[in-house]
């Protein structure tokens, strides 16, 4: 059998949230690459779908720097899309995991620019993390005539408040570390009433705020944390 290489997304958090046909492809694989935010450190991906590991695989976890140091991400970028091209050229089946959906805010994305388009490549979308938490707020991304933007809170000020004028929904992801900042916009577009924040959704530690007015500036929020802006919707208790 010739080699072959699977970007599997994960989803949002909870096993059973993970596609059937990644969960096909899982219990296939010679080798998973899973990634881990810290050295030595445990990967939520992988947490996610060992159950549906089969016995052979073997597993292989590297490490992502969260730095800001372009130098040291491009050289573990490199490193990594490097050794998954050898173990398919060695005929393996192999697969790589990430978080939410492959080719939204992944680091996938940076692997694929180095491996290319290869016939051995196939990419498994996901459920997103935005999506997810709609589900769990029942609260609709979007509707009708509605415009959805999908902004990252690492963007500039200007392009965020323009975002928030322009569209009728919005998800405002990576938040961590900048919830006073987006708050602060929020209740300068008259926004805050439309909007709810919800951390590490489908975990156990799943935490919803659909008050941001009454959200601490210094409040700790979790890493996986996301606010959902939708001007036509009324939030329900």
């Amino acid at each position: 059998m010739s080699g072959k290489l699977y970007a599997l997304s994960t989803g949002p958090g909870a096993a059973d949230l993970i596609t059937v046909r990644a969960a096909r492809i899982l219990g296939s694989l010679d080798i998973l690459y899973a990634p881990a935010g810290r050295k030595g450190g445990d990967s939520l991906a992988l947490s996610i779908v060992r159950e549906y590991l089969g016995e052979q695989t073997e597993v292989r976890c590297c490490h992502f720097p969260m730095s800001a140091d372009s130098a040291e991400k491009e050289a573990v970028w490199n490193e990594v899309a490097a050794a998954l091209v050898q173990e398919v050229e060695a005929g393996k089946q192999v697969g790589f995991i990430t978080l939410g959906d492959a080719m939204l805010f992944s680091t996938w994305v940076f692997l694929l620019q180095r491996i290319g388009n290869p016939a051995w490549l196939e990419i498994v979308p996901g459920v997103t993390s935005f999506a997810a938490i709609a589900a769990r707020a029942k609260t609709p991304l979007a509707m009708e005539q509605q415009s959805l933007a999908v902004i990252s809170c690492t963007a500039a000020e200007e392009t965020i408040q323009q975002a928030l004028r322009q569209h009728d929904s919005l998800v405002l992801m990576k938040v961590y570390g900048r919830f006073a900042r987006i708050k602060a916009l929020l209740q300068q577009e008259g926004l805050l009433e439309c909007a709810l924040m919800m951390a590490e959704a489908t975990l156990p530690g799943e935490q919803c705020w659909r008050h941001l007015n009454e959200v601490s500036d210094e409040q700790p929020l979790p890493y996986f944390s996301t606010i959902l802006v939708n001007k036509q919707w009324e939030y329900a208790e």
